[in-house]
């Protein structure tokens, strides 16, 4: 490694945390996939809570937290589209003329525009700041 590199590390009890969450998330995509439904349900809870405290403690990198942000939203749009065929109503407009199953698209551009925030507007503004991405 060159001596003029930055280095970002991650304190090994938060990648411990990092690690639990993939854990979580699998088992709440697997469940879904297997339609085991209070599993599903149950694994949606910590993976959220973590997802959110990742991005709480990476709030004061930009770069950190927009894309831990889109995560957090990427996992409630997933798990909202979880539920809605879990309790069928995937099919049923809920929401803005949406149905259940599209009112997932909601928190998944809401990922997205926090991504497009840092890539098209905050990042080019702030070329010289230390950002992982």
């Amino acid at each position: 490694m060159n001596d003029s590199e930055n280095v970002y590390s991650i304190p090994v009890r938060f990648r411990k945390m990092e690690n639990l969450h993939i854990v979580f998330w699998l088992l709440k995509d697997i469940s879904w996939c297997m339609l085991w439904r209070p599993l599903g349900v149950a694994m949606v809870f910590p993976t959220l809570i973590i997802s959110i405290m990742i991005a709480w403690r990476t709030r004061q990198m930009v770069s950190e937290l927009t894309h831990n942000l889109a995560i957090t939203f990427w996992i409630s749009a997933n798990s909202l589209w979880m539920f809605s065929e879990y309790f069928h109503f995937d099919e049923k407009v809920v929401l803005f003329g949406l149905t259940g199953k599209h009112s997932a698209m909601i928190p998944f551009c809401l990922g997205a525009l926090m991504l497009l925030y840092y890539y098209a507007w905050w990042k080019p503004r702030h070329k010289h700041e230390l950002e992982t991405m």
